[in-house]
């Protein structure tokens, strides 16, 4: 009862298993429920949050106790810790207003920012991020899209407009640092286009704007 006053879902976020005989049953949490539960601990309101700090600290705490009990389940502390901290920092920053320098002497200033879940011709879910924003005082829109590809990896990608202030190459190597100071991961890039993976999405899901509509397209397309 606690787990759906928290706002986690049975199914998505956790599971109930109730033994034959009237035995106690028991919940098993799923790594998507517990990163979702370290949000609402931070970004939770009310009880809603209440709840929510009470299990991390509870988790947080039989984790320790398991690792020092057992050698080898030493990192189980540090496993579960990292997937807290995740949750912890999704939403925890603003888009608008934020501005770093990346490698090379790019000066980047986000302007705005939004995402959306649509879909495509075959029925796929692709995630939108939009961004605009200053590189190096040239001001421009962004949109990254999300697919799920081999494997059900998440895949980024952003084609390069030839008719972008200096051309594709510009254009390029503007999008690359602003994905690099929102992320702190430099992108994959070819002639045309620019590569994020799911390592760039969990940078992108420290803003606000964007964290909703990750974790929910996350959640709809099947992983964590």
């Amino acid at each position: 009862q606690k787990f759906r006053e928290m706002g986690l879902k049975e199914g998505k976020h956790f599971t109930v298993k109730m033994p034959k005989g009237g035995k106690e049953g028991y919940v098993f949490i799923s790594s998507v429920g517990l990163r979702r539960a370290a949000r609402l601990s931070v970004h939770g309101s009310g009880r809603q949050r209440e709840l929510a700090e009470e299990f991390i600290s509870y988790i947080l705490k039989r984790a320790e106790e398991k690792s020092k009990a057992k050698r080898e389940d030493e990192d189980v502390y540090e496993k579960v810790k990292e997937v807290v901290d995740k949750g912890k920092s999704w939403g925890s920053l603003t888009l608008k207003g934020f501005a770093a320098t990346v490698d090379g002497g790019y000066e980047v200033k986000v302007i705005d920012g939004s995402a959306e879940i649509k879909e495509s011709w075959s029925g796929k879910k692709l995630l939108r991020l939009r961004i605009t924003a200053e590189v190096n005082g040239v001001r421009d829109d962004y949109t990254i899209t999300y697919i799920r590809v081999d494997r059900n990896k998440a895949m980024g990608y952003a084609v390069m407009r030839a008719d972008a202030p200096g051309g594709r190459e510009a254009d390029k190597e503007r999008l690359s640092a602003l994905v690099e100071a929102l992320t702190g991961k430099k992108p994959w890039k070819d002639s045309k286009k620019i590569r994020c993976g799911r390592e760039h999405l969990d940078g992108f899901a420290r803003f606000a704007e964007f964290a909703d509509a990750i974790e929910e397209w996350l959640e709809e397309t099947g992983g964590g």
